[in-house]
């Protein structure tokens, strides 16, 4: 797993929702079905403000990766990449 921190990404939305990710230079597509962060802190007695998606996507290559990105001052920044 890797922290990040002020990568700016350039996810393609449909519906709201990822479709692709432009990251590092390689195109992701989205691979499964995204899931909503704010979904992720359902239960906690002080729940995060936040808006982000954790999904995998997997490059041309067929290498695939879980990524976690979140709005933040209206950019998209990419705060964990699993390999």
């Amino acid at each position: 797993m890797s922290l990040l921190s002020g990568n700016t990404v350039v996810p393609l939305l449909v519906s709201g929702v990822p479709n692709r990710i432009l990251w590092s230079g390689k195109r992701y597509v989205v691979t499964d079905t995204p899931t909503p962060l704010e979904e992720l802190t359902y239960g906690l007695t002080h729940p995060i403000d936040l808006t982000g998606w954790r999904f995998q996507g997997t490059d041309r290559d067929g290498v695939s990766r879980m990524f976690e990105i979140v709005l933040r001052d209206g950019s998209w920044e990419l705060v964990r990449v699993y390999d």
